[in-house]
């Protein structure tokens, strides 16, 4: 079974990172999609992170009836900070039979040099790198790697959680279970 990875803070999740997920089972590319939450990524900075629970919780809220999406919390038990090669292994242990894709971001496979053994990775794993139809064309130069036209919508867990500090509506920007969730908790309004 071909299982894409999608990593994240998800921070909160919203339809920009349900649509690309949604797009590459849609399109065939991958069987299913694991979201895969990440504690605490070594690129981002933690001080408007909440919880890796609270984030799990939210991210199996927005994705709740959709048999092939899934979140993991297999980063919630691996040293910290989270780095992919080391989640890879771990998972390659666990399910050796599965075929893993990684699915990441134009901006995020430009940088996969400065990842913690991101040759190995680029050299080792499938990776579906999803960027703008206007975007300049980025040459892989590998047979593992596969630029797909993804719907993308600019929406940014960042700009999402300045709405709720400004008590804007987020209403449209995440699946109404995370934001029924988001005002119940009061999460993100500190």
């Amino acid at each position: 079974m071909r299982i894409g990875l999608f990593f994240g803070s998800f921070n909160p999740i919203h339809h920009g990172h349900l649509i690309i997920a949604n797009h590459m089972v849609n399109h065939d590319y991958v069987d299913q999609v694991w979201f895969i939450v990440s504690p605490l990524n070594p690129f981002k900075d933690k001080k408007d992170l909440a919880s890796e629970y609270v984030r799990l919780h939210l991210t199996k809220l927005a994705i709740d009836g959709m048999h092939k999406f899934r979140a993991l919390d297999i980063e919630f038990k691996l040293p910290r900070p989270s780095y992919t090669i080391d989640t890879l292994r771990k998972l390659k242990g666990i399910y050796p039979n599965m075929e893993f894709y990684l699915i990441v971001g134009g901006d995020s496979y430009q940088n996969m040099d400065r990842w913690k053994e991101g040759s190995q990775i680029m050299d080792d794993y499938n990776i579906l790198v999803y960027q703008r139809k206007d975007s300049q064309h980025l040459d892989g130069g590998r047979k593992n790697v596969l630029f797909v036209e993804a719907p993308l919508i600019e929406i940014s867990s960042t700009e999402i959680r300045k709405m709720i500090k400004n008590e804007l509506s987020i209403r449209y920007y995440v699946p109404d279970s995370v934001m029924d969730e988001i005002g119940k908790s009061g999460l993100y309004r500190k």
